[in-house]
C-alpha cells in the first residue's frame, strides 16, 4: 500500500451533483487546514481557520482572489477525533454545480489532490478507525434502497459483523494456542489438549459460523433486494397486478390478450424488503415470432427470479396452461388467485391439489386483498423471522465465501482430529480458518482486492 499517498491532501465534492440547498467540499490531511485557508476569507477578519477549534464553524466566502465565488460555512474537524483521523475540513458552499467545481479548483490549485474514489473511507480503514468489514458497510448505508436495508448496514457499520468475526478468530486461536503448547511442551509438566476438547472447541466454532451463514440469503435481499416475477397464461391481470403493487398505472392494461410483449420492471418497498417487480409476457404457445421472444424473456426472468407470483384468473375455468405452470412452479412461489371480485370460476381445489405454496386471493383492478399479497411475499421471504435488519446478519458475498472458506478448513481439522493425525495438520487447518476471518475484516487481504473494495465507492466518500 502506497503509504505516501495517504500523507496527501486529499479533496473532493462530497454531496450528489445537480441543485440543492447546500453542497458539500470536503478536505482530509496534514495541510487540509492551511489550504482551506488559503481560500476562505472570514467574514469577521479577527477569526480564522488556523485557529478555529475543532469541531467549530466559521462564516464566511471562498475567495480567488479579491473575487467572491461564493457564501460559506467551514467547518474545521481536528486529528485524530475525525473520519479519517486526520484534519478534516468541510466547506458548506451553495448547492448548484458552479460553485461547487470552483471551490474545488481553488482548493486544488492551492495543492491539494483530487481524492480516488472511497479514498476517505480508505483513509479511515488503514489508519486504523474502523475494519475493512466496517468500511464496506458505509457503501451500504449509502446504497440502502429501504429502512430494513439501512438498519443491516448501520448495525454493520458499528461493528457488529466484526464482533462476531473477532470473537470467532478468538476461540480459533485460542485452541491453537493450546495445540502448539502440546506439540513444544511435551516435556513440560503441562496439561496437554485432547482430541476430544479439539474436537467439542471446533464443533461449537462451526455451530456459530453456520448459524451466521445462515442469514446469508436474507443479507443478500436486504442489500441487492428481491426478484419477483409475476407470470401466466395471457389476460389474467400480470399488468394490472404490478401496477396494483406500485399503487400507480406502470404498464398498460387492456382487455386484448399478449398486450405485454417485453418484460416491464420496477421497484417498490415490501415491509423493508427492497423489491423488483417483473411484469412478464404471458406464458403460451404461439407462432407470432414478437410473441414468441416475448414468451422467452417471460421464461427466462422466471428462471432468474427470487419469488414467482403465479397469477391465475379465478373468473374463468382453469386451463391446461394453468395447471402446466402450477407444476413449474418453484417451490419459492406463490399463487394469485386473480379477479375475486367476479363471479369464481375456476376450481380453487385443484390449486389445491396441483401445489403446496401459499395462495392468496385479490383483485388487482380493485385493489383488494394486495396488502394480503405483501404479507405473503414478506413471510417467503423470512419464513417466520423476524426480518430485523438490526441483527447480524452477512450481506456481503466477500464475507460468505470467507465464511464457508473458514467452515471447510474447520471440517477439514474435524477429521483430521477424527483420524488421529498429528496435531500439527490440525494447527495448519486452523490457521487456514483463522486467515479466511482475517480476509473480513482485512487484516490479510492483497492490496489488490482492497483496492478494488474501495474503488467501488462514491468520489467524495
Amino acid at each position: 500500500m502506497d503509504i505516501a499517498r495517504f500523507q496527501d491532501t486529499i479533496v473532493a465534492i462530497s454531496t450528489p451533483p445537480g441543485r440543492s440547498g447546500i453542497g458539500i467540499v470536503r478536505l482530509s490531511g496534514p495541510q487540509a487546514v492551511e489550504l482551506a485557508n488559503r481560500v476562505f476569507r472570514p467574514a469577521n477578519r479577527s477569526r480564522s481557520p488556523l485557529t478555529q477549534r475543532s469541531f467549530a464553524t466559521c462564516y464566511g466566502h471562498v475567495v480567488d482572489g479579491e473575487h467572491i465565488v461564493d457564501e460559506v460555512i467551514l467547518t474545521v474537524m481536528r486529528a485524530p477525533h475525525t473520519y479519517t483521523t486526520q484534519d478534516v475540513v468541510e466547506i458548506n458552499c451553495h448547492g448548484g454545480i458552479v460553485p461547487l467545481r470552483r471551490t474545488l479548483e481553488l482548493v486544488i490549485n492551492s495543492g491539494a489532490r483530487l481524492a480516488d474514489p472511497g479514498e476517505f473511507t480508505k483513509r479511515a480503514y488503514y489508519f486504523g478507525r474502523i475494519d475493512l468489514a466496517q468500511a464496506e458497510a458505509v457503501a451500504d448505508v449509502i446504497n440502502a434502497q429501504t429502512e430494513q436495508s439501512q438498519k443491516a448496514a448501520i448495525a454493520q457499520l458499528a461493528g457488529r459483523l466484526s464482533e462476531a468475526i473477532n470473537t470467532f478468530r478468538e476461540n480459533i486461536i485460542s485452541l491453537l494456542v493450546r495445540i502448539e503448547a502440546s506439540i513444544d511442551f511435551t516435556d513440560q509438566d503441562i496439561e496437554m489438549i485432547t482430541g476430544a476438547d479439539i474436537a467439542k472447541g471446533i464443533a461449537g466454532l462451526r455451530e456459530e459460523i453456520g448459524a451466521l451463514l445462515a442469514t446469508a440469503e436474507h443479507g443478500r435481499i436486504l442489500r441487492e433486494g428481491l426478484k419477483v416475477a409475476i407470470v401466466g397464461r395471457p389476460n389474467v391481470g400480470k399488468s394490472s397486478l404490478l401496477n396494483a403493487l406500485l399503487r400507480t398505472n406502470r404498464a398498460i392494461v387492456t382487455e386484448v390478450p399478449g398486450t405485454t410483449r417485453d418484460v416491464i420492471e420496477d421497484a417498490l418497498n415490501i415491509n423493508g424488503i427492497p423489491v423488483t417487480l417483473a411484469d412478464t409476457a404471458g406464458l403460451c404457445d404461439t407462432s407470432n415470432i414478437v410473441e414468441a421472444e416475448g414468451v422467452n424473456r417471460s421464461r427466462q426472468a422466471m428462471a432468474e427470479a427470487d419469488l414467482v407470483l403465479l397469477v391465475i384468473d379465478t373468473s374463468e375455468p382453469l386451463q391446461e396452461d394453468d395447471l402446466k405452470l402450477l407444476a413449474q412452479l418453484p417451490a419459492c412461489g406463490i399463487v394469485v388467485m386473480n379477479k375475486e371480485d367476479l363471479p369464481t370460476v375456476a376450481d380453487s381445489g385443484k390449486v389445491a391439489e396441483a401445489t403446496s405454496i401459499p395462495v392468496v386471493w385479490v383483485s388487482a383492478r380493485e385493489g383488494t386483498h394486495i396488502q394480503d399479497l405483501e404479507q405473503a411475499i414478506s413471510s417467503a421471504v423470512w419464513e417466520g423471522k423476524t426480518g430485523d435488519g438490526e441483527q447480524t446478519i452477512i450481506t456481503n458475498v466477500r464475507h460468505k465465501v470467507a465464511l464457508q472458506e473458514a467452515d471447510a478448513a474447520l471440517a477439514r481439522a474435524t477429521g483430521a482430529t477424527a483420524n488421529g493425525y498429528s496435531e500439527e495438520f490440525i494447527a495448519a487447518d486452523l490457521r487456514e480458518a483463522l486467515a479466511s476471518l482475517d480476509e473480513i475484516v482485512g487484516k490479510c487481504l492483497p492490496e489488490e482486492i482492497i483496492n478494488r473494495i474501495f474503488a467501488e465507492f462514491c468520489i467524495g466518500k
